[in-house]
């Protein structure tokens, strides 16, 4: 099975590369870049299985920039080729490998642990002994895994100038564990890609089954299983070594959703750039695999030639977070992200809510990799029809029709009180845009899971929704929905169990939103 998979993404890749490269196959031979594939030595000498590209010409007479590009989770060796090409058309050195435990490579899958950190700087040190590539002008880049991959290497080799971490993460507890609850289907599909395109170690097995069994015994081991495969872990040794870095995510991103790479980039004291766009995960950077035109690609060719190449294109003066609305808006940029949510409009949420637990009101977050994939292309965000939501599950709070446009910007956040009749329970909140037939179209969600409440006991909640730019129409009006059960995610609610949710006059209940100011 895995040699079939590996010829039909290898064919689709490839054929996407030579329709993208066309114009460039028409030169005379000798113009283009040479590729070639080897076999780099790895941690323990586990066999790297990698691509080399070459600029047309190079005779080893004079030096290149490189770029080293770990291939994404379940992707083949030959995944970003059409973008290799561009880079040498360009002057660069690449080198591409297929991460260890995938595909023809060895070893087991590491999840981007010490090994694979190991075979990045072995990847370098291969290609300065090997190519006639830059000591001083090293650069990573990557999509997903490749991207996790790239910031822990740069923050591990002093050598890496410069990074591209495409749709990737920075803290991976807070991507697929966030409000302390498993994010199920991001996880059952990395698991079962990681399953069929490679082989998974004893560790990933055992993490993957304590998770999506919800074993709360091995908790602590788990995050620190992902602590160690955090950019946030090494932040002060990635600001030491001072490279200029370059994040880049789409607003849907089911898989790494964008709040904790913005909150990675605010903490970052070096050269930085921050770029959002509609899509979930790694669909901003799909059609530049291809070879075809890509706003996201050409932002990380743009960064390597400035901070690898010199060039004066003008990157480092432009404002450094770049958002792409929802919307058909273009770019709007912002000297940082607090800027981006400066202006807040607190909503109030009055009365008390009171809903049962364990079943699915009708309002939830879509699919993984396809609903916001579809609302990135087609504006087709998942719908719900508010006024039918039943109340016995769902609580419900709308706002007043907005007189003009409202333009959400950021990390929409939630306080609230909840009283659970049972010690453990799991709610997840949504942000809809309601027309004025009551159908909703989803600005954000979030879920939170506690454990170890005292049943008729009141607590706080704070919940950050993940962050988004929505445009809501003049007219319309925001509505905060609350359920207990969701398929993007495992719920924790006993047979029977209710939730309240309050608004004390000590500590009132409400939605903070950011708008952006015109």
């Amino acid at each position: 099975m895995r040699t079939a998979l590996t010829f039909a993404v290898s064919a689709s890749l490839v054929a996407g590369t030579a329709l993208g490269l066309a114009p460039a196959a028409q030169a005379a031979e000798q113009s283009a870049p040479t590729v070639r594939f080897v076999d780099i030595a790895g941690e323990g000498g586990t066999v790297l299985k990698a691509n080399v590209v070459t600029p047309a010409g190079a005779d080893g007479s004079a030096r290149h920039p490189v770029i080293v590009l770990p291939t994404s989770w379940a992707m083949p060796q030959i995944e970003y080729l059409a973008q290799a090409e561009k880079l040498a058309d360009s002057g660069y050195v690449v080198v591409s490998y297929n991460s260890r435990g995938f595909w023809q490579s060895g070893g087991e899958i590491e999840t981007a642990g010490p090994k694979d950190i190991a075979d990045a700087s072995l990847v370098i040190d291969w290609a300065l002994a090997h190519t006639p590539a830059d000591p001083a002008k090293v650069g990573m880049a990557g999509v997903s895994y490749g991207a996790g991959i790239s910031l822990l290497a740069a923050a591990h080799d002093k050598r890496i100038r410069a990074v591209a971490a495409l749709s990737g993460w920075a803290d991976l507890i807070d991507s697929i564990y966030s409000g302390r609850t498993q994010h199920l289907q991001a996880a059952a599909l990395l698991g079962g890609a990681g399953y069929l395109t490679g082989r998974p170690g004893p560790e990933l097995r055992q993490v993957l089954g304590d998770f999506l069994s919800s074993n709360l015994a091995k908790e602590d081991e788990m995050i620190a299983w992902g602590r160690v495969r955090s950019a946030t872990t090494y932040l002060d040794a990635l600001n030491a070594s001072h490279p200029a870095v370059m994040l880049g995510n789409a607003w849907g991103d089911t898989i790494f959703p964008p709040n904790q790479y913005a909150s990675f980039y605010e903490k970052l004291d070096l050269p930085k750039r921050l770029e959002f766009r509609p899509g979930d995960h790694a669909t901003a950077e799909a059609t530049g695999l291809f070879g075809l035109p890509n706003d996201t690609w050409t932002s990380a060719h743009r960064w390597f030639d400035h901070y690898l190449k010199g060039a004066d294109n003008g990157i480092d003066r432009e404002q450094p977070v770049q958002l792409k609305p929802r919307s058909d808006a273009g770019y709007e940029g912002y000297p940082d992200w607090k800027s981006v949510q400066a202006n807040r409009r607190k909503f109030a949420l009055d009365d008390t809510r009171r809903i049962l637990t364990g079943v699915d009101s009708g309002a939830d977050g879509g699919v993984v990799m396809l609903s916001n994939a579809l609302d990135q292309f087609f504006k087709t965000p998942p719908v719900a029809s508010i006024p039918l939501l039943p109340r016995a599950f769902a609580a419900v709070w709308q706002s007043e029709r907005a007189d003009a446009p409202q333009r959400v910007r950021g990390t929409v956040r939630l306080h609230t009180t909840v009283t659970p009749t049972a010690e453990s329970g799991t709610f997840v909140a949504y942000l809809y845009d309601v027309g004025p037939l009551g159908l909703g179209k989803l600005v954000s969600n979030a879920p939170y899971t506690f454990h170890d409440r005292t049943p008729g006991r009141p607590f706080a909640v704070d919940l950050e929704l993940f962050s988004t730019a929505y445009d809501v129409p003049a007219g319309h009006r925001l509505a905060l929905v609350v359920d207990t059960v969701d398929p993007l995610y495992i719920e924790h609610n006993p047979a029977g169990a209710r939730l309240a949710f309050s608004s004390p006059a000590d500590d009132p209940s409400y939605l903070s939103v950011p708008l952006r100011t015109e």
